[in-house]
C-alpha cells in the first residue's frame, strides 16, 4: 500500500484495486489487493488474508456512483477452484425438468446452503466458545433466497452458470437460514458488475431479463416443488430489488400465495412506504412487521454508521437502487427501516455472523468456518433529512481489537456490503419466530 495514500485505495502495478488494512485502535489488520471486474482476485503471500467478500466496482459519472450493487463473493472453499462445488454430479441435479438451474435445492449434494456451521463466538475479552447448529433437514418452512449482484461476466446479463460468485454469496448469507427452514436458491440472469457499473435504472432491457428469469424461477418452485409449504423471501441489494418487483406482481396482489408468505427479508433494496405508515406504496397489503412474532410482513433495511448522504444509493426514495425495481416515486413516501435486531422498535444488540476467512479475529487463530463477535454493535432505526436507515453503532471499548466493519466503498453505500452478515443471527431468529406465530396462527 502507498505509505502516502491515506487510508484510500491505490493501484498495483498489476492493475489490482488494494484495500487499505482494517484498522482498529491502531492495529493493521492486514491488506488484501481487490480486483476490478474481470480480474482475478490476487492474494497476498503470509500474514492474514481476508479473501473478496465483497467484490466490486464504483466510478463516478456526473458525480453519481454509478456501481454494481453489493457483491459478496466470500467462501472459505474458495481456496480451491470450481472442482470443490461440482456441477452435474449430484444425487439431485442442479437443473431440473423446467430449464431452473439451482444454486441451492434441498438434497442436492453440492448445496452451499447446507454447510457446516459451526462458529465460534469471540467475545471483546475472556474465552472463546465454540458452538454447533445443524440445517433443519425436515422443516415444515422453505426459504426463497436471491442472490446480490456478484457476476462479473461481461455482458450485460449473466448466464445461468453456477460459479464461484454465487456460491460464495450462498454460503455468506443464506446458508444460516438452514436452521429454521429448506433454502431454495435459483440462478438467474442478473445484471452484471459491467452492466450496473454504467449506471442504475440505465438499462430497462437488463433488468427485464434479470427479474423475467428470477420469475420463471419462482413459477418454477411454486409449481413443482412448494406443495403448499409456507414461505420466506430473503434477497439483498439486486436480489431485493428483484424480490421487491417478484412480490408487488405476484404475492401482494394474490391472496392465496399471500397467506403462505412467512416473512420478507429485503435488506438493501429500497421498499418505500408512506411517511408515518408501515404499508402503502411498494406493496399495498404486505406490511413492514412492527412486533415480534409477526409473520406476513416485510423487514427491510439498509444500514449505515450515520445519515446516508443526498445522493446515497439507500435509504432514500426514488434513487439509486430503487431504480432496478422502477419506484421512482419521492413525493410522501420514506424508505422502510425494521431493525432486524428489535422488530418493535428500539435500539438492541447486533449479533453479526462471518465466515471466519473474510473477517479472521486477532490471534489467536480459530478453526471453525464461521466466527461471531457478541456485542460489538447496536442498531436502531432513524430517520433525518428524507433518508431513513439502519444506524449501526460500534459498542467496541478501547481494548476491543475485534475487526470491524467499514464503510468501504465510501458514504453514499455505508455498510450496504454487511447488510446481512451484521444481522445475521438476528434474522435467523426474526424466521425462527415468526415460524413459530404463522404455525400457532395457521393451526
Amino acid at each position: 500500500m502507498d505509505p502516502n495514500s491515506g487510508g484510500r485505495y491505490t493501484l498495483s502495478s498489476g492493475g489490482a484495486l488494494v484495500r487499505p488494512a482494517l484498522r482498529r485502535a491502531g492495529r493493521m489488520e492486514g491488506v488484501v489487493p481487490r480486483t476490478v471486474p474481470r480480474v482475478m482476485f490476487v492474494y497476498p503471500r503470509g500474514g492474514r488474508r481476508r479473501p473478496p467478500s465483497h467484490h466490486r466496482s464504483a466510478r463516478l459519472v456526473g458525480g453519481t456512483v454509478l456501481a454494481g450493487l453489493a457483491m459478496i463473493a466470500v467462501s472459505a472453499s474458495w481456496s480451491g477452484d470450481a472442482a470443490a462445488h461440482p456441477v452435474g454430479h449430484d444425487p439431485v441435479p442442479r437443473a431440473d425438468a423446467a430449464g431452473t438451474v439451482w444454486l441451492c435445492r434441498p438434497g442436492s449434494a453440492n448445496d452451499p446452503c447446507a454447510g457446516d456451521l459451526t462458529t465460534t463466538l469471540v467475545p471483546a475479552s475472556g474465552p472463546r466458545t465454540e458452538v454447533s447448529a445443524v440445517p433443519a433437514a425436515h422443516s415444515a418452512f422453505d426459504c426463497f433466497y436471491v442472490y446480490p449482484t456478484v457476476s462479473t461476466q461481461p455482458s450485460a446479463n449473466a448466464n445461468l452458470t453456477v460459479q464461484r460468485a454465487e456460491i460464495g454469496a450462498a454460503e455468506a448469507q443464506a446458508a444460516r437460514f438452514s436452521t429454521v427452514c429448506r433454502v431454495w436458491a435459483p440462478m438467474y440472469r442478473q445484471r452484471t458488475v459491467a452492466s450496473l457499473a454504467l449506471g442504475l435504472g440505465n438499462d430497462p432491457h437488463a433488468d427485464g431479463v434479470a427479474y423475467q428469469s428470477l420469475l420463471a424461477g419462482w413459477n418454477d418452485y411454486l409449481k413443482h416443488f412448494n406443495d403448499g409449504r409456507p414461505i420466506i423471501v430473503i434477497g439483498h441489494s439486486q436480489g431485493a430489488a428483484m424480490l421487491i418487483r417478484l412480490l408487488a406482481a405476484h404475492v401482494d396482489a394474490d391472496p392465496a400465495v399471500r397467506r403462505r408468505l412467512v416473512l420478507a427479508i429485503l435488506a438493501g433494496g429500497n421498499v418505500t412506504v408512506p411517511v408515518g405508515q408501515d404499508v402503502g406504496a411498494t406493496f399495498k397489503h404486505l406490511p413492514l412487521c412492527t412486533s415480534t412474532g409477526q409473520f406476513g410482513c416485510v423487514i427491510a433495511y439498509s444500514s449505515f454508521p450515520g445519515p446516508p448522504p443526498a445522493d446515497s444509493l439507500f435509504g432514500r426514495p426514488g434513487q439509486g437502487v430503487s431504480l432496478q425495481s422502477g419506484q421512482t416515486a419521492t413525493a410522501g413516501l420514506a424508505v422502510a427501516c425494521v431493525n432486524p435486531a428489535a422488530v418493535g422498535g428500539g435500539t438492541a444488540a447486533l449479533s453479526p455472523y462471518f465466515l471466519t476467512a473474510t473477517m479472521a479475529p486477532p490471534p489467536p487463530a480459530v478453526s471453525t468456518p464461521w466466527v461471531s463477535y457478541p456485542d460489538l454493535y447496536t442498531a436502531r432505526c432513524q430517520s433525518a433529512g428524507g433518508a431513513t436507515w439502519l444506524q449501526v453503532t460500534g459498542a467496541a471499548g478501547p481494548r476491543d481489537n475485534r475487526p470491524e466493519v467499514t464503510q468501504t466503498l465510501g458514504p453514499n453505500w455505508g455498510y450496504h456490503l454487511d447488510d446481512v452478515n451484521l444481522a445475521l443471527g438476528n434474522l435467523v431468529a426474526d424466521v425462527a419466530t415468526a415460524e413459530a406465530a404463522y404455525a400457532s396462527g395457521r393451526s
